[in-house]
């Protein structure tokens, strides 16, 4: 099984692929030197298999390389973000 998470800036959206399959997708916006997470959604045939874990983690990572703060705005997103304080650097306080 290949997982790959891309950034698709013209939906505004993080897809993450399983064998060249959909599985979900983190909606965003950029500006002012922050992205802003707003949905996370994964497909229902890829429920239960950590998509969304895995997805979210890429898109932190992808923050950090680029030099973004993050504003956490998805629910799930910031669930992930109080489990994992290795992230807690990129969050934006406003």
């Amino acid at each position: 099984m290949k997982i790959a998470v891309t950034d698709n800036p013209e939906l505004s959206r993080y897809e993450i692929h399983v064998d060249d399959v959909l599985a979900g997708i983190e909606d965003y916006r950029i500006g002012d030197g922050t992205i802003t997470l707003i949905h996370t959604e994964v497909l229902q045939q890829f429920e239960g298999q950590a998509m969304a874990g895995h997805l979210v983690g890429a898109v932190l990572d992808d923050a950090r390389s680029r030099g973004l703060r993050v504003r956490p705005r998805c629910r799930y997103v910031r669930s992930y973000l109080a489990s994992h304080p290795e992230y807690g650097d990129l969050v934006d306080s406003d």
